[in-house]
């Protein structure tokens, strides 16, 4: 028998009736039971069929009317359902000629429901988090992580204290607490009578904030110096005061009064950093002025066609998500940090995410930037998918920490919500094996969201951090079983082993091809399985493990984390000898006990790697143990860079790593940064000085009487030279000097 033209084949049409089967199940709203579902596809075939099979009149016509009547037959057999199935047909209903709607007449921008944020008083001042939220020792003498913001707060984990004992070869008394005395140290402020009386008719009342312990928390980051000194040392110079903008103008007016005035400016985001670029600097004369940005936390837009939002800067990561979610949208950027760092903060410290593999590093999803600079406010009218227009000045801001300007906002990417999300995890029998597995994942077209490698010490951690409320009788047999067929059938050593944690996002079809293509890679490197509840428990670790530091030091242990990225060919190398250098070091000071040393590769990319590390020791009866701490840990760096490693991956630089500027860049590229932070910001008005060797008050004064007493506008009314000008200008004078020599 000849068919019609055009007529679908069966296959295709059953394949459709299933997908609208599903469609049909999920609007209705019920459960089906087994016995009504074939009469329901039934009467769906009876909804499409005739047009989809494209049956005419004279082809088997009186053959097809008979199949018809036989479906509406066994559809009345469907029972109430088949009540609703009118109003379904009719709503579904689109003519067969039907396209989609062009995409020019979609729709555009809308303006979203803000969501509540948390308040700002619920952060700690003194510790990393939330004030509720904090690793203690309970009665029972197990660590315990309070609160209930976490899987892991509220149970008991009975085998960290041990596993801290064992690996640093001392015993942690919990009774035995290094008192902290924050605040030790408050210093008067500095106030300039004429920006403070400008600022209060610009500003309410609540927006000018002079308190203590706030100017204390806007004077520092998270480095373990910084948080050593708060509780048994002294922050000699902090903010004079905190100002919270809540709208651009706002910052504007605060950027031209400082300028006026001759004051310091040194924006604040989430306060996250690990550089010390926060830190004011101790010989700075003028008022300094913190600028925190959280109350600039909108989502003012949403394009769900062009798949693009504009944020404000002080919108933190967590209430990012939240948001966007609510509309079905994602960023995609997760950095560790992300429940308290900010969207100003990414873009001033060049960040990148735990799932950039997906979604990529933040210069690679924001679109555009507002920035309000000393010379004005840079903008542009629109936001482009690539553009071609020489120098950008935007690209500037990328890592600028703060030193040319505030960020108030930005355009980003955004990314459907991905319909299907798993977590995975693979155990090696050592860290080279996973890094083979990580370097041929990097070749792959496609690869999981995460992928996280973590060396035998941080496997080991991960063990420990499990909770007792885990341990069911099953759970132990389990456990056991586990254990006995790894070590023992496949003979990987406890000592060596180690995991690759993973989180695979986007469709069915993209997740299962993902795991397939990861599991096959890891068979060839001798990977086994680990499951997925060890993966997402490695995922979600990351947010709650971050409380360790602080508790680590109230127990008389010092310790913090540092990152680099690195070749592939130089992964394995450098971080044996990171590790034998910190222990060298260790060693030569006679330091008690062992330190701890662990890493884990964290982003891959074709050509190489990041790895983060975390470094802890015993320091009870060591004088200056914060001092000792930043020695080695500057032994640690100076090893990085020896082993082909860069300054930072995505911490950034600020004060903390300057002193390596010179060693990473010619003396061409150092003097070029120079010139730019002081032709855009002659007065050194952005003065944290971090990115570069310290630039002297002296030298910003000098550049002032350069170009301009006032690049706002003079007394007179004239307006200083331009931005360009400027920048024209120094350079002509630095050539002229370097002429005259």
């Amino acid at each position: 028998m000849v068919m019609p033209p055009n007529v679908p084949s069966i296959s295709l049409c059953l394949n459709s009736l299933l997908h609208d089967l599903r469609n049909v199940i999920k609007y209705q709203g019920a459960r089906l039971s087994s016995k009504n579902r074939l009469p329901l596809a039934l009467f769906l075939d009876l909804m499409g069929l005739r047009n989809r099979m494209g049956i005419k009149q004279g082809w088997k016509a009186k053959a097809a009317a008979n199949v018809l009547r036989g479906i509406k037959k066994a559809v009345s057999n469907a029972g109430p359902l088949s009540k609703n199935f009118r109003a379904m047909r009719e709503a579904r209903a689109v003519p067969s000629a039907a396209r989609p709607t062009p995409i020019a007449s979609r729709g555009g921008k809308y303006i979203p429901e803000q969501i509540a944020i948390e308040p700002l008083e619920n952060e700690s001042l003194d510790v990393w988090g939330f004030k509720d939220t904090s690793f203690i020792i309970n009665e029972r003498g197990n660590v315990e992580l309070s609160g209930t913001r976490y899987e892991l707060s509220g149970q008991d984990l009975p085998r960290l204290l041990p596993w801290i004992n064992r690996t640093l070869g001392h015993t942690i008394d919990g009774k035995d607490i290094k008192t902290s005395h924050y605040p030790t140290f408050i210093a008067e402020p500095l106030l300039n009578a004429g920006f403070m009386n400008e600022i209060r008719t610009a500003l309410a009342e609540d927006q000018v904030v002079l308190d203590g312990p706030i100017r204390l928390r806007h004077g520092h980051g998270h480095t373990q110096e910084e948080m050593y000194l708060i509780k048994y040392g002294k922050m000699l110079r902090i903010p004079d005061a905190v100002l919270f903008p809540t709208e651009e103008s706002h910052v504007t007016r605060i950027v031209e009064a400082a300028q006026r005035h001759n004051v310091c400016i040194i924006p604040f985001g989430g306060g996250t950093n690990v550089t010390d670029a926060l830190r004011c600097p101790e010989n700075e004369t003028r008022m300094i002025v913190s600028v925190d940005m959280r109350k600039m936390n909108r989502v003012l837009w949403i394009d769900p066609v062009n798949r693009m939002a504009c944020i404000e800067a002080g919108a933190v990561g967590r209430h990012i998500t939240e948001s966007l979610s609510k509309h079905g949208f994602t960023m995609g950027h997760e950095p560790d940090s992300m429940e308290f760092s900010t969207l100003g903060g990414w873009i001033a410290t060049h960040a990148s995410g735990m799932k950039k593999n997906k979604y990529g590093n933040i210069e690679g999803i924001v679109l555009d930037v507002r920035v309000v600079t000393t010379s004005g406010i840079l903008s542009r009218p629109s936001a482009l998918p690539r553009e071609s227009i020489g120098i950008d000045p935007r690209l500037w801001l990328l890592g600028s920490e703060g030193s040319l300007g505030i960020v108030t906002s930005a355009i980003v990417k955004l990314f459907p919500l991905p319909p299907e999300r798993h977590y995975g995890s693979v155990v090696f029998s050592e860290f080279e094996h996973g890094v083979e597995f990580m370097y041929e994942l990097a070749q792959q077209s496609t690869r999981p969201a995460s992928v996280r490698l973590m060396d035998n010490v941080q496997f080991q951690l991960g063990q420990a951090l499990k909770p007792a409320a885990e341990e069911t009788q099953w759970e132990i047999r389990k456990a056991k079983l586990q254990k006995f067929f790894v070590t023992t059938v496949k003979g990987f050593d406890p000592d060596r082993m180690v995991a690759c944690t993973l989180v695979f996002e986007g469709t069915q079809e993209e997740v299962a091809a993902q795991e397939q293509m990861v599991y096959s890679i890891a068979r060839k490197h001798a990977g086994l399985k680990g499951g997925s509840e060890n993966g997402q428990r490695g995922y979600q670790l990351t947010f709650g493990i971050a409380y360790i530091r602080d508790f680590m030091m109230n127990h008389h242990l010092i310790a913090e984390s540092f990152e680099t990225s690195v070749p592939w060919t130089n992964v394995v190398k450098l971080c044996a000898n990171v590790k034998r250098r910190i222990n060298e070091e260790h060693a030569k000071r006679n330091l008690p006990g062992r330190p701890v040393v662990t890493c884990r590769v964290t982003q891959i990319y074709d050509t190489g790697a990041c790895i983060y590390f975390y470094f802890a020791f015993y320091a009870k009866g060591v004088n200056d143990p914060s001092e000792v701490f930043k020695e080695i840990e500057h032994a640690a760096r100076e090893e990085i860079l020896n082993s082909g490693g860069s300054l930072s991956h995505h911490h950034g630089i600020g004060k903390h790593r300057r002193d390596f500027i010179p060693e990473i860049m010619s003396d061409a590229m150092v003097e070029w940064k120079r010139l730019q932070k002081t032709a855009l910001d002659p007065m050194n008005i952005f003065g944290s000085r971090n990115g570069l060797p310290d630039i002297e008050p002296s030298s910003a004064s000098r550049s002032v009487e350069t170009f301009s007493p006032n690049p706002v506008t003079s007394a007179a009314g004239s307006h200083s030279p331009g931005i360009w000008a400027r920048f024209v200008l120094f350079i002509k004078r630095i050539f002229s000097k370097r002429g005259n020599a």
